[in-house]
């Protein structure tokens, strides 16, 4: 079964979008890298999400009938122990206790 992806506000669903055109000038297509949607995977959770990257993917998965490039990352917001409230400061080398002891504290 495949896990829910979320979605960046910013990228929509639909195909890639035309050139983009600033004060009448097209940015040219040869001298940029490809600007793409792709699903970033989180190998530890299967949390996927879509973004846009210039990152090349070997992989793919089809979301929604639609075939996107798939980047694999072994660590995410969704399963880092900072953001997922899990982390601990653990000072097993009593770092904290030769800095109070060496300025006075």
């Amino acid at each position: 079964m495949a896990s829910p992806v979320a979605r960046d506000r910013a990228c929509p669903t639909a195909p890639e979008a035309a050139p983009i055109e600033r004060s009448g000038v097209t940015v040219k297509k040869s001298i940029h890298p490809e600007y793409r949607i792709v699903v970033f995977r989180d190998v530890s959770n299967n949390f996927q999400f879509m973004t846009r990257t210039c990152a090349s993917a070997r992989d793919t998965t089809t979301i929604d009938g639609v075939e996107y490039p798939m980047i694999s990352v072994d660590i995410s917001s969704e399963s880092h122990p900072f953001f997922t409230g899990t982390q601990k400061i653990v000072d097993t080398e009593g770092r904290v206790d030769r800095f109070k002891k060496k300025y006075g504290f």
